[in-house]
């Protein structure tokens, strides 16, 4: 993806990104394929080196790996459309602003390594397990052994950070403090995880 350099996250504001939204689309491109496999998953990262994930055994992302180990997970979020108007501040004529889309994406290749040992997967469910729901009281998946057999985990080492947090870089301060407002203003469902990366970019 095109990144402009106002725009390009650091691996560590990256990756926390990817670890808060937890789910994404695993992309394996095989090998001689006419097309690539995609596949939305949830995930964990238990490090800044590793992701951690479970499928169902027939999910056709495997043989895909098989073929080629290399993959992408790309995670997309917090996008809010930024009227035209709202460029626009003081003596500024409203109708030249130029709308856009405020978005964070990142993209991270990885090696991935099929899991299938009964203990290795475990091991990744009980991870998520510990993630997801700490303390909740569920049972160890382990009292599930008999359906193992229809999962396979993946291990993910990350290779290569790649970010994006498009919100605002290419403005002054005082552009950027009028959209911050307007969202306030606006409330919508997405408006308010977008303002808090325009304020956080801001402030850097």
């Amino acid at each position: 993806m095109l990144i402009r350099p106002h725009d390009r996250g650091s691996r560590e504001e990256s990756l926390e990104f990817v670890r808060s939204h937890g789910f994404g689309q695993l992309i394996a491109a095989g090998r001689n394929r006419d097309f690539p496999v995609a596949v939305p998953t949830q995930y964990i990262l238990p490090n800044s080196e590793t992701v951690l994930l479970h499928l169902a055994s027939g999910n056709p992302v495997f043989a895909a790996v098989r073929e080629n180990s290399v993959v992408l997970l790309s995670v997309v979020g917090d996008w809010t459309y930024i009227p035209g108007a709202w460029k626009a501040i003081s003596s500024e004529d409203p109708t030249r602003g130029i709308p856009t889309v405020y978005y964070a994406a990142v993209q991270l290749r990885c090696t991935a390594e099929v899991l299938e040992t009964p203990e290795d997967k475990l091991d990744v469910l009980r991870q998520q397990l510990d993630s997801l729901e700490p303390e909740s009281g569920i049972a160890d998946p382990s009292v599930h052994e008999h359906r193992l057999r229809e999962i396979r985990a993946l291990r993910l080492t990350i290779s290569e950070v790649t970010g994006k947090f498009k919100f605002g870089g290419n403005v002054d301060e005082a552009h950027r403090a009028a959209v911050a407002t307007r969202l306030l203003a606006r409330g919508g469902p997405r408006d308010p995880a977008a303002r808090e990366h325009l304020l956080r970019r801001s402030a850097d």
